[in-house]
């Protein structure tokens, strides 16, 4: 029996392997998945000649440098779906790639320095080409906080799949 990290690297391998056969650049801006998403991207051979790079932004201030306007965060919150839309777009235009992903949420617990903090509500957002895909998942509670950011990676291959088929 294969366990879920196996079932998800299998996920993004042939999630990886389509974008390469289309052609179809990408880059992520994440907070809470901590650069799972784009490792699993990269864990495939010739991922390279599609990822653009990414940026992991875990504090407020790491997303306003990469791109987020502060305005935005002011406004909606660091833990919403304007935020998680404005990841997206930066990194997309930053890496000039056509699919950019922003992923922002509280995994199991609350986050101190921000007020908006509900654990287990994650917000994401796909940019493809400048189309937006809004995301918000409520993840279950797991055993451990890489379960939390498998669980949420997870989610984004199965959006993302469907987006580019």
């Amino acid at each position: 029996m294969r366990t879920r990290l196996q079932l998800v690297h299998e996920q993004f391998n042939a999630l990886t392997k389509a974008l390469i056969e289309k052609g179809l650049s990408i880059t992520t801006m994440e907070s809470c998945t901590s650069g799972l998403i784009a490792s699993l991207i990269t864990d495939t051979e010739g991922s390279s000649a599609i990822f653009r790079g990414a940026y992991i932004t875990y504090s407020n201030q790491a997303k306003i440098q990469a791109g987020v306007p502060s305005g935005i965060i002011e406004k909606f919150g660091v833990y919403s779906i304007e935020t998680a839309v404005a990841m997206a777009a930066a990194c997309r235009k930053a890496f000039g790639a056509d699919i950019g992903i922003g992923v922002t949420g509280s995994m199991g617990n609350t986050d101190p320095a921000n007020g908006d903090s509900v654990p287990g509500e994650v917000y994401f957002a796909i940019d493809y080409r400048g189309k937006v895909s809004e995301f918000f998942i409520q993840v279950p509670q797991q055993k451990s906080r890489f379960d939390y950011k498998l669980y949420v990676a997870n989610q984004v291959g199965r959006k993302l799949n469907k987006i580019i088929s």
